[in-house]
């Protein structure tokens, strides 16, 4: 992740500086992260977003002494988290007896798949239900879920590798 962060920083002195600050204080983002929202595919999301955020706010985070970098990004990973914890507050899950539209050729598959995205963590369940049955842009699904396009493109991303790994798992079992 940090080659893709570095990418966005125009000088090598920029570069070099964003990763002493990440190499310093990547665990401790992440467990302020973890330590509010008690789910590490959670956390993993908020450090992102707050990385992302230090990125945007380079200007200002390069001219802090270390110490005060470290708590700027303490600090935006408290914020990202607390944001995450709020969308799940507006987030209304769908009802368990939710029947999604079938397709009329192979149901039985479409059937097994829908229940693999109802197993999945809430955030990535709805986001994958949004994007795939109701066929929505990210930009839509951001829009309603009140949350960062970016962060709908990896809950995306991270949700359709889950159910990759599972249908995996299952074809190695029954092979």
């Amino acid at each position: 992740m940090l080659a893709i962060y570095l990418s966005a920083l125009e000088t090598e002195t920029d570069r070099q500086k964003f990763t002493r600050l990440y190499e310093s204080c990547e665990k401790k983002v992440y467990a302020v992260a973890l330590q509010i929202l008690q789910n590490p595919s959670q956390s993993e999301d908020a450090a992102q977003q707050a990385w992302l955020h230090l990125l945007r706010k380079w200007e200002l985070v390069s001219s802090l002494t270390r110490e005060k970098a470290t708590g700027y990004a303490v600090t935006a990973a408290k914020n990202a988290a607390l944001d995450l914890l709020r969308l799940q507050s507006r987030t209304v899950p769908l009802p368990e007896d939710w029947d999604p539209p079938a397709q009329e050729d192979d149901k039985d598959g479409y059937r097994y798949l829908v229940s693999l995205v109802r197993e999945l963590p809430e955030g990535y369940r709805r986001v994958l239900e949004l994007k795939l049955v109701e066929e929505l842009s990210n930009r839509e699904i951001a829009k309603r879920l009140h949350i960062r396009e970016s962060t709908v493109s990896s809950q995306i991303m991270r949700g359709k590798a889950m159910l990759k790994k599972r249908l995996r798992e299952e074809e190695t079992q029954y092979a």
